[in-house]
């Protein structure tokens, strides 16, 4: 029996045909660990592991891989309330998590890079993707191109002339950061260093990476430039997932995924 999967990308069913016979590279985005997991992590991690596991069933050799968000302004502002450090939040929800996950017999990834564990290849992906044109450095910080990529919305279907710049509510648009951009558009692949929070050298200056380049990063150096399956929640189908493949595809000149998977939200009362 033939297998078909939903893909987001071309918003039909497809058979499913890997890379390689017989194998599946699957990536799928993991926390923010800056917090206790709740009913829609659960929702989404027995999901993939639902799928893993039928995949695992029907004979495959799935390599499953999921990260951990380490660097994010909500756990600076968790450390910050607590008193706490970044790496002491991370390790805290991190520990959490497994626990969470291990009641709900989620089966463990086989591997989860952390964003702080992959910075050399976060920093050679920016340095590739402004050597090709598509990044620009400006006060510190350092910027995609968004226009420059004609392909920008594929996944989600949004044009950009149909948005609200700053639309990704991940960090409030400062006007300090606009001012830096060439077009609103633009999105942040590094950040220079602020007072009193972490950060790591860099060409472009001491700083942290942007949410977005860390799964780019993460999913070249463990898997490859074309992975079989993408994964994760449908909020990050935007902007986070089409990011990624404006961020990977420019600088790979490769597909990141043959098939983009989105689980739905837990609705209670209407409300996610």
């Amino acid at each position: 029996m033939t297998l078909t999967l939903y893909n987001t990308l071309t918003r039909r069913k497809e058979p499913f045909q890997t890379i390689e016979p017989g194998k599946v590279k699957m990536y799928c985005c993991g926390v923010t660990v800056y917090d206790y997991c709740h009913l829609g992590h659960a929702r989404a991690y027995i999901v993939w592991d639902t799928v893993r596991r039928y995949l695992l069933w029907r004979s495959y050799d799935v390599r499953y891989v999921q990260n951990f968000t380490d660097i994010d302004d909500k756990i600076l502002n968790r450390a910050r309330e607590t008193g706490s450090t970044m790496e002491a939040v991370a390790e805290r929800f991190i520990a959490e998590y497994f626990t969470d996950m291990d009641r709900l017999n989620v089966m463990r990834a086989d591997e989860y890079p952390r964003a702080t564990h992959s910075l050399d290849g976060i920093k050679r992906l920016i340095h590739e993707l402004e050597h090709k044109g598509y990044a620009y450095p400006s006060a510190g910080d350092v910027y995609y191109t968004v226009r420059q990529f004609p392909e920008y919305g594929k996944l989600s279907g949004k044009r950009l002339d149909d948005l609200q710049a700053g639309a990704s509510g991940r960090v409030d648009t400062q006007d300090t950061e606009a001012a830096k951009k060439q077009d609103l558009f633009d999105f942040a692949l590094w950040k220079a260093a602020k007072e009193g929070e972490p950060a790591w050298e860099s060409p472009w200056g001491k700083g942290r990476p942007g949410w977005h380049i860390e799964c780019s990063a993460m999913v070249r150096d463990r898997l490859g430039d074309t992975i079989d399956i993408h994964c994760g929640g449908e909020d990050l189908q935007f902007p986070h997932h089409e990011n990624e493949i404006a961020q990977s595809e420019a600088a790979t000149g490769k597909p990141l995924a043959r098939y983009w998977m989105h689980n739905g939200f837990i609705n209670i009362d209407g409300e996610k």
